[in-house]
């Protein structure tokens, strides 16, 4: 049994001074008979939520389970004990099993337009196959499909979208039909307006966000997933590709320049932002608290910033947070991370399923 003391955030503002742990779950009503406790002290938030990364990808695609685990076990370690897998070749179904690993949302295998994304990552089909395909990732993730809406279009040299509007249209819908919500891999800006207007429901990255963009997606709640610790490579990923593309480097080098801006823009127009890593394909796992940090450089306020991966996330994915009766699934830190973000770092305990685990 465990009795946490100290300030337990059951939200931005809603303090409570402890919670117990009972059965793996968390109870504020102290158990009438207590034995074996075990005291944990500090500043109590719901388990950290990545809702960008990649377990079982890596820069080639799909990779063994005990890479996986390996990448999953960062996560958790860093106190996200919340992954929404946002496009992965491998099955990780085995990790639900697993009481000491995160719980993963999963949004299927990503599905791009042939020759039109990374090697060994996606589904490669053509426009009038694109509805059937989301219709089978829906049926096996959970609740969630992933497009790659823009990547490079070596006729052009420079980021294009890489579908038709009448075919995300009819995927869009097909998703919908089965209960699962749609986001898409989105850098430049020509492809937003088209994939919110088709009724998408999250935008991963969003660099290429506009004056003219940013009021559409506030308006339909669209909500997005920035990577801020993933845009960081773009000056690198412009570099090596200088070259070859040269206005496509140009274009990359334009988006990193004005992440910030366009972050906070999105924030103050009210559009939902939450936190991602992008980790699992050239990043490793277990950056979520960095990815905080940035949305704070960014101009987010602290507290909202903590509530992008804590709070309001995990009401957006529909999962639990301190709430009584709902698993153990928390973090524990040494100070208040609404007042400075950069606690989260350093977790002090991690709980999952009601076990400590860190």
């Amino acid at each position: 049994m465990l009795h946490i003391k100290g300030r337990v955030l059951v939200g931005p503002e809603e303090v409570r001074d402890e919670l117990w742990v009972v059965g793996g779950r968390i109870t504020y009503r102290p158990p009438a008979t207590a034995r074996d406790v075990r005291t944990v002290t500090g500043w109590v938030l719901p388990g950290l939520v990545d809702a960008h990364c990649h377990v079982g990808l890596d820069a080639h695609g799909a990779v063994d389970e005990a890479t996986s685990e390996k990448q999953a076990l960062a996560d958790r370690d860093a106190g996200a004990l919340l992954l929404r897998d946002a496009g992965s070749p491998a099955d990780t179904r085995w990790v639900d099993d697993r009481a000491d690993l995160p719980r993963i949302v999963r949004a299927g295998r990503h599905i791009a337009r042939t020759r039109r994304y990374i090697r060994n990552y996606a589904h490669e089909i053509e426009p009038g196959d694109l509805a059937a395909y989301v219709r089978r990732e829906a049926r096996r993730g959970d609740g969630w499909v992933k497009l790659v809406g823009d990547w490079i279009d070596r006729s052009v040299g420079d980021l294009a979208p890489c579908w038709p509007r009448w075919a995300i249209e009819e995927a869009i819908a097909a998703a919908h039909e089965e209960g699962a919500r749609v986001t898409a891999h989105c850098f430049a800006e020509d492809s937003l307006a088209d994939l919110v207007e088709a009724g998408i429901d999250c935008v991963e990255h969003a660099t290429g966000l506009t004056e003219e963009t940013i009021p559409l997606f506030a308006e339909r709640g669209v909500a997005i997933v920035p990577t801020l610790v993933n845009i960081a490579t773009f000056p690198r990923l412009a570099d090596g590709g200088e070259a070859k593309f040269p206005n496509w480097s140009a274009h990359m080098r334009r988006l990193h320049a004005r992440r910030y801006d366009t972050v906070r823009a999105a924030y103050d127009a009210g559009i939902p932002v939450f936190t991602g890593t992008d980790a699992g394909g050239s990043l490793p796992h277990g950056l979520v608290a960095d990815e905080v940090a940035e949305l704070v450089e960014a101009g987010i306020p602290q507290v909202a910033a903590v509530s992008a991966a804590t709070w309001g996330a995990r009401r957006w994915l529909g999962r639990p947070l301190l709430d009584e009766g709902a698993p153990a699934d928390l973090v524990v830190y040494e100070a208040d991370p609404r007042a400075d973000v950069r606690v989260l770092a350093a977790p002090r305990r991690i709980v999952l399923r009601g076990r400590v685990v860190g």
